[in-house]
């Protein structure tokens, strides 16, 4: 069963007009003459609102919403708890900067993040705005804590687009193209990777690559810090084998080195616990967490051991708007919501009824490669026809063939070739059979065409 909210939205897909509608597509022109072309969009389908799982566009289309954002709207979109929250919070104060004059919700907040984040040790944490902003003050953190200048990200990473953070990411195109030069002193080392590692590699065995890699190239003295996606949303929705990060956690403290969990996408309740390392049974040193933290509001955070936040001199870290007390309110409003509501027991459901929907894909369509998920993060990897090849030209037009039918799901992979769910953890088994249906329609077709391709003997291009 789904969360018992009543949306305000029917839960349902409805069409009433083609998509784009003509509301929508007067919109983008609109948009051609005023936004810059590099703020790219997926589908161009303008929003007016939405409840729980459901978008509706500006022409009244129902949509369900597999992106939520980019992870962002973990608990359903416009929830009215945490609109009301921040509403009664702009009506009192807006902002002051809490390093100039503090208040409240920025310690309880800090309090929280120190509540369920792993670790019983004791922590400190620092509000800011992006999920890069906290990258990036993490790395500060580290270097600042270690006396050392190396980072390490692992393959297959997304931590940002700023300097910093798109220097930390792992594919060229399109983050990083022509935007150089790119700050130095920042590597990037082997991840595991089950579907793509050779057949039968252990994460133990990964992590031993991993840890060679870093002794051959970096040096493990000049490492200040590792940073992971315990569950890689950009990079594929690619969750490392076990024993991986239990291994690599072990080499940074052998080492002195900070593991730093990058938790921006996977956190807050989405992977089926608050933080997606749980699942891997290691405590990092420092947690970055944003998105789905306060139900739409920008904020972000970076929360660790006492002795590493502390490591920096007051001023060193902050910034104009972090820590927001709209924000902050929002915030507080969604860590309430997710506990009373149960919803990391949901993340959970919707993982159970995400593989029992879908979980077959690969045995029945010849262009699914793997079906792969924890909790509210699902990855579907296309390939050609009896290869491990990527295929981006299939993920282009399941995307397109979806969007076109009230369904919105997202692009992922350093190929660009593996279909991304991020759901609301109050999506319905229902919505979720009908988006499966949708896309099913074109994994097939497309599967017959490959077929027919390969019979012909034509390249798997």
């Amino acid at each position: 069963m789904a969360s018992t909210t009543e949306f305000s939205v029917p839960q349902e897909r409805k069409l009433v007009t083609e998509l784009p509608g003509p509301k929508s597509r007067a919109m983008h022109e609109r948009r051609r003459k005023t936004v810059s072309k590099g703020a790219g969009t997926l589908a161009d389908i303008y929003m007016d609102h939405g409840a729980g799982a459901i978008l509706v566009d500006v022409d009244g289309n129902q949509i369900i919403d597999l992106g939520c954002g980019i992870g962002v709207t973990t608990i359903g979109h416009a929830h009215p708890e945490v609109a009301a929250a921040a509403a009664a919070q702009a009506g009192k104060l807006t902002h002051t900067l809490f390093t100039v004059t503090p208040y409240e919700n920025y310690l309880l907040v800090a309090e929280k993040l120190a509540e369920i984040t792993p670790g019983d040790f004791e922590k400190r944490s620092i509000l800011v705005n992006s999920g890069a902003e906290a990258v990036e003050n993490a790395v500060k953190i580290a270097r600042k804590y270690t006396g050392r200048r190396v980072i390490a990200a692992l393959d297959h990473a997304f931590h940002g687009r700023t300097n910093l953070t798109m220097a930390m990411t792992y594919r060229p195109w399109p983050e990083r193209a022509g935007m150089g030069p790119m700050p130095g002193d920042i590597y990037s080392v082997p991840i595991s990777y089950p579907f793509r590692d050779p057949d039968g590699m252990t994460g133990e065995e990964a992590a031993e690559r991993t840890i060679d890699y870093i002794n051959t190239h970096i040096g493990a003295t000049e490492l200040a810090a590792l940073f992971v996606e315990p569950i890689q949303g950009d990079g594929g929705i690619v969750i490392p084998a076990p024993g991986f990060f239990k291994r690599l956690s072990e080499f940074c403290t052998e080492n002195g080195i900070v593991f730093v969990a990058d938790e921006i996408q996977a956190g807050i309740a989405r992977s089926g616990a608050w933080y997606s390392i749980e699942h891997h049974g290691v405590v990092p040193d420092l947690v970055t967490s944003a998105k789905g933290i306060a139900g739409g509001f920008p904020l972000a955070a970076v929360t660790g051991r006492a002795e590493i936040m502390d490591a920096v001199q007051p001023g060193g870290i902050g910034g104009t708007f972090g820590g927001n007390p709209v924000s902050t309110a929002a915030a507080l409003a969604v860590f309430d919501i997710i506990e009373r509501d149960g919803l990391i027991a949901e993340a959970q459901r919707v993982e159970r009824a995400f593989f029992a929907r879908i979980g077959d894909w690969a045995d029945r369509f010849s262009i699914v490669g793997e079906v792969r998920g924890k909790g509210a993060m699902f990855g579907v990897e296309l390939v050609h026809p009896g290869t491990k090849k990527p295929n981006p030209e299939a993920l282009k037009a399941v995307i397109q063939h979806a969007a076109a039918n009230g369904v919105i799901v997202l692009d992922a992979g350093s190929w660009d070739s593996v279909l991304r769910f991020l759901p609301s953890v109050v999506i319905s088994e229902e919505l979720i059979d009908d988006a499966a249906s949708v896309i099913e329609e074109k994994l097939a077709e497309l599967s017959v065409s490959a077929a027919a391709a390969v019979e012909l003997g034509e390249p798997a291009e």
